[in-house]
This record gives structure tokens, sequence and C-alpha cells, in this order.
């Protein structure tokens, strides 16, 4: 518009130009006219070049000014740095002339619109406006309050606007508009008012002139006629400048007079038009309303941006969502907004109100440790509080039922008063704290909190758990008589016959009995608990292990009848250890003088169990039948099956004896010499040593080779001396130093002993005792190569726990590779669970720490399959398939895994299990459920910190993946504060850094 304006002006110059040249065509006349022709098609650098010649010319005085006149015009269009000089030259040297006040227009034009607003000023100020036409008058003025306006000038801007107002030119309605702009800067908000609905006659400013006059309706707190101006024009007007912005000033106005309902509906249209530019309070605003029309899923949506920052609003915030969430039955989410609103002190009712509903909500959902710790934040802050009463009934309950034992012990403990239901929830967190202590195998602390269960005796059912576990833990580390102590005073409890306790005491104090060698009492346990056992559905049952300890118990007894009956009754139940059963069978029976069906037994037990780790066992004992009924040559053919098959076996001995006595009974002489020259050529130290010299004798007497004896006895006698002999003594003592735990001495002690008697019959035992003391040394290198040495001295009784140690040592040095095969050595040469567990175990742990799933998982299932062996034995193998499934792809079945670990176990095996199930979730974008999951098992792992936190952690990322920031912080702010665990810490502390 001003372009336009400058060119009218500059059209009348030119128009008079040609009028001139109308006249004159010849001469200087043609000249001039050529220059101005220049100038009217816009070659200014002609045409300026043009004026300049003339300007040496000959020239009348209305000539002069003309050239002069348009040379310096020319020179300000071609932007020269001499035009404005030029145009101000002639300024001051015609003031009297018109062409004077056109020059003055021109600068102020020029400045104008090169935004050098001040010399526009003082370039307008120099036009005479009272010789130019009305609409060259509010050009003017218009831009010399245009130009005071950009210069904040606004009480100048104001006066040059005024008359502009006043005069009906194209610039009136810009007068209006500009006037009303600095009346509203100015705070003069009537006058502003009136300008805009002026302005808003004039089309170009009804798109922009509503939002100025509802803004101003707002400032005024006119807040009904904010509403009857700007309703209808948002329904009329398509093409609103700032549409959002008028909806948001429309439900600010219905905030304020409390209409939240069209509040609600404003706020959601601002939204909806154009993401309005909200701030916190008006996001808060928005949220008040939503929430009081009961929209709590869009309230939630204004009041976690709003609680994002730790100010006043902030916690005001909080609060609210934590209300909203419980609407929406989202109480994850309540809990969390609570914490944020209690943990801000910016307001101290509303953080009284937020710790009260916090600590509630957390004991309702099973938080019990938080309820507590936020429990005695709200005794502890507010003493006077409204709510203090009921807090003081819901911290009861939550210690009774928290699983943070320590903490809740702590805080019992430090009570000066306990009633009845504390005194009942202390017996109840210890006894789970020693239960914790048991899981972990650290037994002397268990031990010390069944003994503080059992102080307060209120609930006698755990009475009777705590000295049944009392026994366990006692049993666990070895102590029989601590353990015989503890079951006894459960036998003297009088309890009814299937009271759980007694049943489980039953089988626990049968171990203890049979391993203190007190069979008679190991049987009367062991028979009570397999009669109670099948009566009763709430007890674990061990009633298979207990059947065959009961057929030892009258085995040892000598009670052959009932032994073979209970051996016979395991194998028709189908016993897990039916094969031993056939054993013991076949044994009773050879006792019994029955040995065709003792050895019709041990056939059924090698053709049915052929992988039995008790095949050697039962071999043997068939070949040693077959000897007492003279059928040698069946039982030569016995003794060699189990030389040949099972070379390391600690019977190949006894088997070399039996076949050597076998052959001489069939007048195989020689093979008897050679038998009885390999025990004592590989064998030295064997106990059937001497037997096997006296037959060596005998058979080479028989053959007239009595020579060679001799050679053989004398290293017979350095193998084996006298028991009186200071060999003996010195052995003796070194004994002695290993068992008074003087570890570094008794090495001494066996190394001497070794260097003196290389050949003793101790020899392999010696150095199992140097590899051991080094071991509990901690000295793990010199212990293995100690083990490696005793596994390559062949066959001993030692060789098998060797070969243990050996696995277990290289993968405890992460030489996973080396210690595979001796597992599996070591799995075939067991003689009981335990040692199968060991080995079985041993081997899922180093197939998965070798990425060999597959097999890891083959061996979990193996270490399932025996049970309870140790108490986290199950637990600790479940994880391991778990984790082997799902890095095998089978991601259900892994879930399905550690679900069932999860629901079982409340074990540190639990607690990871629980995290990586929440993490399969997450990987697979099931925020969500990874989230539900957390919040529906966490709470009995509190004690685990580790895994605790990193869950929680795990549940933050979850709320980023959501875009629940607010969520996200508070969960995070609440790890770093709880945790003490400094893993956790940093991994919180840099999520919290991402999203901040």
């Amino acid at each position: 518009m001003r372009k336009l304006l400058i060119l009218f002006i500059a059209a009348s110059i030119f128009c008079e130009a040609k009028g001139q040249s109308s006249i004159y065509q010849t001469g200087l006349e043609k000249q001039i006219n050529d220059a101005y022709e220049l100038f009217d098609k816009h070659q200014y650098s002609a045409s300026k070049l043009e004026f300049e010649k003339l300007q040496a010319a000959e020239l009348s005085p209305s000539q002069r000014i003309d050239v002069d006149f348009y040379h310096a015009v020319s020179a300000l269009r071609l932007d020269n740095p001499d035009g404005p000089s030029l145009v101000n030259k002639i300024i001051k040297d015609y003031p009297n002339d018109p062409k004077s006040n056109e020059a003055a227009f021109l600068m102020g034009d020029y400045y104008f619109d090169k935004r050098h607003y001040k010399k526009s000023i003082e370039a307008y100020n120099l036009v005479n406006v009272d010789v130019v036409s009305l609409e060259q008058r509010s050009k003017v003025y218009f831009k010399t309050g245009y130009a005071y306006f950009q210069l904040k000038d606004y009480v100048n801007a104001g006066r040059y606007f005024d008359p502009v107002k006043k005069m009906e030119t194209t610039y009136t309605g810009d007068g209006f508009y500009y006037s009303g702009y600095v009346a509203l800067q100015q705070n003069k908000n009537d006058q502003a008012i009136a300008d805009f609905k002026q302005a808003d006659r004039y089309p170009e400013y009804q798109s922009k002139i509503p939002y100025m006059l509802s803004e101003l309706y707002y400032r005024q707190e006119q807040y009904d006629d904010l509403i009857a101006y700007a309703t209808p024009i948002t329904q009329s007007r398509g093409n609103l400048d700032q549409k959002e912005g008028i909806y948001l000033l429309l439900a600010e106005a219905y905030f304020e007079k409390r209409d939240f309902t069209n509040a609600a509906t404003y706020y959601d249209a601002a939204t909806k038009a154009g993401k309005a530019d909200m701030t916190r309070e008006q996001m808060y605003k928005a949220g008040v309303a939503q929430f009081k029309v009961r929209q709590y899923e869009k309230a939630t949506d204004y009041f976690k941006q709003v609680a994002l920052e730790k100010d006043k609003l902030g916690q005001v915030s909080s609060y609210y969502l934590g209300h909203a969430y419980l609407q929406l039955n989202n109480p994850q989410y309540a809990v969390t907004s609570f914490s944020a609103a209690y943990k801000s002190d910016f307001d101290p009712a509303i953080q009284e109100e937020a710790l009260f509903n916090y600590a509630k909500l957390s004991l309702e959902r099973g938080g019990f440790q938080e309820a507590i710790n936020a429990m005695d934040s709200y005794l502890a802050n507010h003493p006077n509080g409204q709510n203090v009463g009921e807090v003081e009934t819901l911290l009861s309950d939550a210690l009774i039922n928290t699983n943070n034992y320590l903490r809740a012990i702590q805080h019992i403990e430090g009570m000066s008063n306990k009633s009845p239901a504390i005194r009942a929830a202390y017996q109840k967190v210890t006894y789970y704290q020693g239960l914790t202590y048991y899981r972990n195998k650290q037994y002397n602390q268990a031990i010390t909190y069944f003994d503080k269960s059992i102080t307060y005796p209120v609930d006698k059912e755990i009475v009777h758990e705590a000295f049944y576990r009392k026994g366990e833990s006692y049993a666990a580390k070895e102590d029989l008589k601590g353990a015989i102590s503890a079951y006894e005073q459960i036998m003297n409890m009088r309890l009814t016959s299937l009271d759980p306790a007694l049943i489980k005491s039953h089988y626990g104090l049968g171990y203890a009995y049979f391993n203190t060698k007190d069979y008679a009492k190991a049987e009367g346990q062991f028979k009570s608990y397999t009669n109670k056992i099948k009566k009763v559905s709430n007890v674990q049952s061990y009633y298979d292990d207990a059947l065959i300890r009961l057929g030892d118990c009258y085995y040892i007894q000598k009670k052959f009848d009932q032994a073979l009956a209970t051996f016979r009754s395991a194998i028709n139940d189908r016993n897990p250890s039916a094969d031993y059963a056939h054993y013991m069978a076949g044994v009773v029976l050879n006792f019994q003088n029955r040995n065709r069906e003792a050895v019709a037994e041990l056939d059924r037990a090698i053709s049915r169990y052929p992988n039995s780790r008790f095949r050697d066992d039962i071999i043997f004992q068939k070949a040693q039948i077959n000897m007492e009924e003279s059928s040698y040559a069946a039982a030569s053919k016995g003794y060699s099956e189990l030389i040949d098959q099972s070379p390391n076996s600690p019977f190949v001995p006894f088997a070399l004896e039996g076949r050597a006595i076998a052959s001489y009974s069939l007048k195989k002489y020689d093979q008897t010499i050679n038998d009885y020259k390999t025990i004592l050529d590989r064998y030295p130290n064997a106990e059937n040593a001497n037997a096997a010299l006296v037959g060596l004798q005998e058979a080479l007497t028989l053959q007239g080779r009595s020579g060679e004896f001799s050679n053989y006895l004398s290293d017979y006698k350095q193998s084996n001396p006298g028991n009186q002999s200071v060999q003996s003594v010195e052995y003796e003592a070194a004994k002695n130093l290993f068992f008074g735990q003087s570890y570094q001495q008794s090495i001494e002690a066996f190394q001497s002993y070794l260097s003196n008697y290389p050949n003793a019959a101790q020899k392999h035992e010696a150095t199992y005792f140097i590899g051991d003391a080094y071991l509990r040394m901690q000295q793990k290198e010199q212990a293995l190569q100690t083990f490696y040495r005793l596994e390559e001295m062949g066959a001993s009784s030692q060789r098998a726990k060797a070969i243990q140690r050996i696995a277990e040592i290289e993968f405890e040095n992460k030489n996973y590779e080396k210690a595979i095969p001796y597992f599996i050595t070591s799995t075939q040469v067991a003689r009981d669970r335990v040692e199968q567990y060991e080995a079985n175990k041993g081997l899922m742990m180093a197939y998965y720490e070798t990425a060999n799933y597959d097999s890891a998982d083959f061996y979990a299932d193996k270490v399932i399959e025996l049970g309870d062996v140790t108490a986290d034995a199950k637990a600790n193998a479940q994880l391991i398939k778990a984790k082997s499934l799902l890095q095998t792809g089978k991601t259900a079945d892994a879930q399905d895994e550690l679900m069932a670990l999860v629901n079982e176990s409340g074990s540190i095996q639990g607690a990871e299990a629980l995290f990586v199930l929440a993490d399969s979730f997450r990987q697979a974008g099931n925020f969500t459920q990874s989230n539900e999951t957390i919040f529906s098992f966490s709470e009995k792992y509190a004690v685990y910190d580790y895994w605790y936190g990193r869950s929680f952690v795990l549940l933050a990322k979850n709320y980023k993946s959501l875009n629940e920031n607010f969520q996200a912080k508070a969960t995070l702010e609440s790890v770093i504060e709880n945790s003490e665990n400094e893993q956790v810490l940093t991994e919180a502390q840099a999520e919290l850094e991402n999203i901040q």
C-alpha cells in the first residue's frame, strides 16, 4: 500500500513533465523531455546521467529546480549513497518550492521502507501537510505514528494515529487498529476496546480484531461481555486469527465464573483448534475443569504436564492427578502421583493429605514397606493430623504384611509399647525373615530369627513352623545335634497327629538320626512320616525318599523281612529310586540265603536301569552271589564286565580280587596271578591289598614261581606300614591340624608326610586334604593343581570328589569349557542326590554361560527332577531354564516358566525372574503388561534391593515409552530416594537425566 502511494506521487510528477514536453520539442527542451521519458520508464541510471548533464546547461529557474529534483530522485531510486543528500539538498535549496514538500515526502517514505524510523519521522515532519491532499496527509500522519509505534514511543504514536481516525481515507482502519494497539500497550483498555470496535468495521481487520477484543474483555474481567462477544463470532467468522486463543479466553472466562462444563468444552476446543500455547496455569485450570465435570482421562492429560515442575502448581496438580487416576481405577499411577505431591512442601495441607492417601493406597496395593515408611512419616510430621487415628490402625496391618522384614523388625523393636497386634506382627515378620535367610543359605542368621519369632508365641502354627525350620537350618549346616534338639521340641509339643510341622519334622528328624547312625530312632521317624504323609495334601511329599531310607534302616538293623517288603513296595510304587530298591532287595535276599531270587532281582535292575548310578554296585553284588554259589565262570564274567566297563570305579580292586579267586577255583592260575599283581601294581593302597598279597603268594607257590613274591612283599610293606608306626602317628597329626582348621600347617604336614612316605596307603586321601585345605584358604589355583594331580593318580574313593572340585573351581574361574567334561564325569560317578545335584547344576550353569542354551535347558530339567536338594535348587533351575528358553526364541514357554517361578518362590531367583519376565514383555512392546506384572508381584521381593530397584527402573522406562513422563520421573525419583544399591542408583539417575 505504501509503495503504491509513492508511485502515485511520482506519477503525478511524470505527468507534469510530459505536459511540458508536449509544448517544446526542440533543442534543450527535447533533451529534458528525453530525460523525463527515461525516468518515466524507471531507467534511473540513464535518467540520472541525463539530468546530471542538464545541470551544466543554461536552464530557467523552474527547469533548474525540476532537473535538480529528478536528478536527486533518480539517485534515491537507485539507492545511490548520494541519493539522500541530493534530496535533502532540494529541501534545503528550495524551501518555498512545492518540490521541497515532495522531496520531504519522498525522503520519509525512503527511510520508512528501510525501517530507519527515526530518520523517517524527521523527514515526514518536514512535510507541510496543509498543502497536500487529505489522502497524503493521512498517509504522513499514519506512517509517522507507525514509526513511533515501532520505536515503542506509544505516546507520540497515539498522537499521530488520532487524526488518522478522523479522516475517511484508506488509512482510517489502520489508524483505529494501531491506535487500539497503542492503548492496549498503555493499559488504556477502554480506549483500546473502542478503537478495536471501530477497526472491526474494516474487512482487513475483521480476522484480527476478535482475539484482541476478547483479550481486552478478559483483562477487564468483563467475562460476560467476552462470552457475549466472542461466542457468536467464533461461530460466524471462519477465518479468524488465533481462533484457538479466543477459545482459550472463553475457557478462562467460564472458569472464572465457575462454569466448569463450558470451561472444559472450550479448553478442549482451544487444544483441538490449533494446539493453543497454554501456560502451566492455564493447563492446570483446564485439568481442574475436566476433573470437575468427571472427565478424568482428559484431566490427567493436562495435570501430568503441569506436575513435571517442582513448584506449588506442580504439587497441586500431582494431588489432583492422584485422585483422577483413582477414579480411572488406575491405582498404580495414583500412588506415584500422591508420592510426588507429598514430597513437595509448598502447600502443607496438600502435603499432609497426599501423604495419607499415598500411605493408604500403598497398603491397599500390597506395598507394605512403602506404606510403613509413609505412615511413620505422617505420624512424625503430623502428630496432630486429622488422620492420626486411622494411620495408627493401618500401620499395624502394614507391619503384619510387609515383605521388607528387616525394616519392619527394626521398627517394631524400636517401639516401647507393643500391642498384641504388634506382637503378632513381630512373630510373623521374624519368622519370614528367618525363612529368607534360610533360602539364602545363611543358616546362623536364620536360626537367630526363628528364635526371635518364638519369643512371642501368639500364633501356635508359626511356633511349630519356626521350630521345624530351625531344625532344618541346623541340619543344613551339618549341626545334627542342634537339628535333633529342634525337631524333638516339636515331638514334645503334643501336636495333632497330622499337624504339617510334625509330619515334616518326622522326615527331618529321621535323617538327623540316620546320619548320626541311630538307625532305630531313624526307623521310627521315617515310618511315622511314610504313614502320615499319604493322609495329607497340604504338605510337600518326600514319601519316595523316606520309604527308601526306611528300607535302609531295616536293612542296617538286619530286619530283613521288613527291609525286603519296604524295597519291594518302592518298586511296585515305581519309586524314582526303584533301581536302588532292586539292588537293595537283591542284597537283602542274599542275606536271607535266597540267592536265586537275589540274582533275579539284580538282573531286573540291570535290564531295566542300564544307566543307573548303582550299576557298578549291582553288577558287583551279582558276581559276589555267583561266587557264593560257586558259579565261578558267571562270577568271573560279572567281575570282568565291571572292570572293562567301569575302569575308574572304586569297585575295581575288589572285582579284580573276586575274579582272581574265581580263576583260582577254575584253575586259571596265570589269570589269578595277573589280577593279584594288578591290584598290587595299580592299587597298592587298596583295602584288599593285603588279601591280594596273600593270594598272590599262594598262587605263585602253586605255580612254582615263589621267587617273584619277594619284590611284591617289599613294595607292600613300604606302602602299608603297621598302624602303630611313626608313619601312622604323623598322618593322624596332619589330619588333626586340618580338622582344627589350621589349614596352612596341615598342608605342610601332609606334604612332609607324602615326601617321607610317597607310596603310603593314604597318599590319595592326603592329597585330597591338601587340595581341600588350599580351597578353604581361598587359594584356588593351588587347590586346582592339587586336585588335578589327584585325578591323574587313578582310581580311589577321593578321585570322584577331586573331579567335582576341579569342575567347580574351573567354573568359578570362568573356564567353562574346561569345567564341562569334569561335571559330566561327576554325573557318572555321583553316589547320591546331593552329588547328582551338584554335577547337574554345574553343567546347567556352564552350558548357560557358554551360550549352549539347549543343553542348559536339558540339565535344568535334570536339576528340577531331583527336587529340593537345597532350598534354592528348583528355583535356580527354573530361572536358568526360562532364560535359556528366551535365548532360543521360545518366548512363550520362557514366560510360562518365569510366571510359575514368580508365583511359587519368594527367593532372589524369583526376584530376578520377575525382572526378566517384565523385561520380556517390554522387549515385545507390551509396556502396559510389563508394568502390570511388576505391580502385581514386586512387593514380595522388596528385600532384594538390586532386582526390586531394577524392576522399578524398568517400570519408569515403560512409562517413558508410553509418553507418561510424569509417572516416569516420579518413579525414578522414588527409586533414587529409597534404593541403597549403587548400580540401581546409577541406572536410575541416568534415566532421570534423559527425561529432564
